[in-house]
């Protein structure tokens, strides 16, 4: 591994001294691989849109995270930004000078990058969803057509991968190795997906019971090593002695609150599709007219960056976990319940009146 390390040390200072011109972009594309992205952005967008799409997004973003959360404790993979400063294979202790980034002292372990396996992941299923349109579509021309959508979209597909993985690396807090391993793991997990139609009639208890399987599995898994004398969270003492400003460290990147935000949003999910709001409105005679549609996903979309100013207190980490569960439970629920619910009442209403 020292090789593939000291490899990955050379790739990230050549990005750093020969690219920097680039900083603004790569620092973007970093943002736009960040996985909270999929329920503020994605999600909402895509769910007014197609619900199973929507539905199919949050359960891939969240059992891959999960599965994020297991292989990273597994791998023990290590962080460029501290790992250049433990190593012993420099001489005379003349390990590499990396720079640092706010984006970049992040405390879980690196492999596989969790950005590079969301945004995989989530742009896998948008990309297959655009086009299972153009498949039905017969004649020769609109076969041409079909190609050319297919051509132009996994090119996009491509692009945004290979520029959020630089970006992941340029900034230090990752090695080339983990984001290609997180690119391919996330496609794995979009694949197996396609593959699952049962998500789509999930009742509400369906998804307690995933809930609480994923949240016992990750916590027995870390109690079963710690009783074995194996801390997996080994990675948040070293992110916070060798990040180079203390105010970048986050609590909101440790394993566990990656954990309990997205469990948030799949119950959120749950409590949202099996609600009485969400079947008189998105399954009512509103919900298939264009107006209710893009009411509803602007509505969405101001609502959900609304949450963006509320922060979770961080001194008490029990408390921390609590409240980043409801907030993230209440995004989906938002999305799929209240917007509807209130958009759908407002066209009653203005309908009334009309009338």
């Amino acid at each position: 591994m020292d090789l593939l390390h000291s490899n990955g040390v050379l790739i990230i200072q050549h990005l750093q001294r020969d690219y920097r011109a680039y900083q603004d972009f790569l620092n973007f594309m970093s943002h736009v691989g960040d996985p909270r992205n999929i329920f503020s952005i994605y999600f909402p967008l895509w769910f007014q849109l197609n619900q199973v799409v929507g539905t199919k997004m949050i359960w891939v973003a969240v059992i891959g995270d999960w599965f994020n959360l297991i292989f990273k404790w597994i791998l023990f993979g290590h962080r460029p930004y501290w790992w250049v400063q433990e190593t012993m294979i420099y001489p005379n202790q003349s390990s590499p000078c990396l720079e640092q980034f706010p984006i970049t002292c992040e405390t879980g372990p690196g492999s596989p990058s969790g950005h590079a396996m969301g945004s995989s992941c989530v742009w896998y299923v948008m990309v297959t969803a655009a086009l299972s349109y153009t498949v039905r579509w017969k004649d020769k021309s609109a076969v041409t057509l079909h190609r050319l959508t297919w051509s132009f979209l996994w090119s996009i597909f491509w692009i945004i991968q290979i520029s959020v993985c630089i970006s992941r690396v340029f900034i230090a807090t990752h090695f080339p190795h983990q984001v290609v391993l997180g690119v391919f793991a996330g496609i794995l997990v979009a694949e197996a997906f396609e593959h699952t139609p049962a998500i789509q009639t999930a009742s509400l208890r369906m998804y307690i019971k995933t809930n609480l399987f994923l949240f016992l599995f990750a916590l027995g898994f870390y109690l079963s090593l710690k009783l074995l004398d194996i801390d997996l969270l080994w990675s948040v003492p070293k992110a916070k002695k060798w990040c180079a400003n203390p105010d970048w460290i986050n609590i909101d990147t440790t394993p566990f609150a990656g954990l309990v935000r997205n469990l948030g949003a799949l119950f959120g999910l749950g409590l949202g599709i099996n609600s009485e709001m969400f079947i008189t409105s998105c399954k009512g005679k509103n919900s298939c007219k264009i107006s209710f549609r893009i009411l509803c996903i602007a509505a969405s979309l101001a609502t959900l960056q609304l949450y963006n100013f509320v922060k979770i207190p961080t001194h008490t980490e029990y408390l921390f976990y609590i409240l980043s569960f409801c907030k993230s439970a209440a995004m989906p629920l938002t999305v799929v319940a209240l917007v509807p619910y209130c958009v759908h009442s407002l066209m009653m209403t203005t309908e009334k009146k009309l009338n």
